[in-house]
């Protein structure tokens, strides 16, 4: 079987080769996509964090599944981790998550709340007789999953996390989902600060809020 050659006639044209395939593979390297299952262990971090619904269904609000999320932020800080900000919308959260040391990675965090969330919402799913929607949920299931014993696919199976390197970033992001109840097709409430699945009521007009620490305040 005959292989690939690239004809070179001189030392040059070597030298330009090289330098080309090393361009390629860089620009190769910059660009590829974020890898969503990569883990996140990083202590004294702040996360933004996105946890989506299975086909951006809106199980939140279908399930009257809000309560749900905030019984997880309440078990938060006994895996070492503080929210410093976050928006519940029907379909989707963002939060922001520091990790206070290394003894739970963010993996593990999301996961165990994704797996808490999902069952809660199942189970609010069913005593309200949403039967197609948790028909379509089943339908989601993948075959090797479905030999583990998973009988509904509430969420998609990543999160995407990032790092907040600078204050800076923490308040862009803060900024971009407070105001995620009033943009694009969203038109949740009148005035983004009194959106009531939010933190902006607790950064933006000093509300109370017992599951926030002020990401100003970290140490």
């Amino acid at each position: 079987m005959s292989s690939l050659r690239v004809p070179l006639t001189g030392d040059s044209e070597v030298v330009n080769y090289l330098l080309f395939i090393t361009s390629i593979t860089y620009l190769a390297f910059k660009l590829r996509p974020m890898a969503l299952h990569c883990v996140h262990d990083e202590p004294f971090q702040i996360y933004f964090c996105t946890i989506t619904c299975y086909k951006w269904l809106p199980l939140f609000e279908e399930g009257s599944a809000y309560d749900c999320v905030y019984q997880w932020f309440r078990h938060l800080p006994k895996d070492g981790c503080q929210l410093t900000g976050y928006v519940i919308m029907p379909n989707h959260l963002h939060c922001l998550l520091f990790m206070r040391h290394s003894g739970t990675s963010l993996n593990r965090v999301v996961a165990e709340g994704k797996r808490f969330m999902a069952y809660a919402i199942v189970k609010r799913l069913k005593a309200l007789g949403k039967t197609d929607l948790l028909r379509e949920l089943e339908n989601g299931v993948k075959a090797n999953e479905k030999r583990k014993g998973k009988l509904h696919q509430v969420f998609h199976l990543s999160f995407d996390g990032r790092e907040c390197t600078t204050e800076k970033l923490v308040e862009q992001k803060l900024d971009y989902i407070h105001h995620n109840p009033v943009s694009g097709k969203w038109d949740l409430a009148s005035d983004f600060t009194r959106y009531s699945h939010s933190s902006a009521g607790y950064y933006e007009r000093g509300e109370q809020n017992e599951h926030l620490i002020h990401y100003k305040s970290l140490t």
